[in-house]
């Protein structure tokens, strides 16, 4: 039927182990789990349409290609960037003679170029870089534009992406997130759906695209740094936080220690009616995402 019919989840993975175990030091554990992988598959249809000849696909880290597999008989075109050397063999093995879709790149994902026209992010990440291809994926969805990206990474950190149990969640992972995409917490996946099994849950998590009226004209760098900066010591209050500029102030156009100085005087010394009176002796976590918009916004209008 789609030239793949002879590869099965099982068999991708121990084809690969046959030649070698898993590396600790990538993060490598392979899914195994082929209703994760059906659940992967079935969500771009909830929110856009499903994947085809018109869809390109990028795939980070695709190990032993059970992913991979799905990705291909979706018919889409997808570019898979593996670190791992012995992994990339592998793909061209298994995946090299058959005439699919498939571009196997060679490389770290979080420094190579990523090729242009991705329409989707579909990933099973190493948790140890989960953080950097989020950057990544938001730079390049500020530049060329996604449709959707799903990746499964550690149960923990989707719920802070999500900002899922406020205020315990609240960081500058999720706000960041917020700017530009709605997240949404998908099936909660266990270590037996993986080999080597990890010793914590993941999770699938959906990072949808959104332009936000609200966030319209803010500056997305100083909020970024401001927000960094301030729950760098989260359990101190706002009017203790911003007193200090952030180290690298001085890297956002326009920003100096002065002017930062200034900015926040004014801010932290004149009521906001879009603030609570009480806003400046409050901890980061207890703000949310449309107070840090106000924050960044007025400190940029001084």
């Amino acid at each position: 039927m789609d030239g793949l019919d002879d590869l099965d989840t099982r068999l991708l993975v121990d084809l690969l182990r046959d030649h070698r175990d898993p590396r600790k030091s990538l993060g490598q554990h392979y899914l195994v789990d082929d209703q994760v992988i059906d659940r992967t598959m079935e969500i771009p249809g909830e929110f856009y349409e499903q994947p085809s000849r018109d869809s390109h696909i990028l795939e980070v880290g695709p190990g032993p290609g059970s992913l991979t597999l799905a990705l291909l008989r979706s018919h889409a075109k997808v570019t898979a960037i593996e670190i791992d050397e012995e992994s990339v063999a592998h793909l061209e093995r298994v995946f090299g003679s058959r005439e699919k879709p498939l571009i196997i790149q060679e490389g770290d994902a979080v420094k190579e170029n990523w090729p242009a026209g991705i329409t989707h992010v579909i990933s099973n990440l190493p948790y140890q870089i989960s953080s950097p291809i989020i950057e990544r994926i938001t730079r390049y969805n500020e530049s060329d534009g996604i449709k959707l990206a799903i990746i499964l990474v550690q149960e923990e950190f989707a719920h802070r992406m999500a900002m899922s149990t406020p205020p315990y969640d609240i960081g500058p992972l999720g706000l960041n997130l917020w700017l530009d995409f709605d997240v949404f917490l998908d099936r909660k996946v266990s270590p037996s759906s993986f080999s080597p099994a990890p010793r914590v849950n993941s999770r699938l998590v959906v990072m949808k695209p959104v332009n936000r009226e609200e966030a319209s004209g803010i500056d997305k760098r100083l909020f970024r740094m401001v927000t960094k900066h301030c729950f760098a010591n989260r359990r101190r209050k706002l009017r203790t936080l911003l007193s200090k500029p952030p180290s690298r102030i001085s890297r956002i156009n326009g920003w100096h220690r002065d002017r930062w100085e200034k900015a926040s005087s004014e801010i932290l010394s004149t009521d906001s009616t879009r603030l609570a009176s009480d806003w400046a002796d409050m901890r980061p976590e207890n703000l949310d995402p449309l107070d840090w918009l106000t924050i960044v916004s007025e400190l940029s209008s001084k």
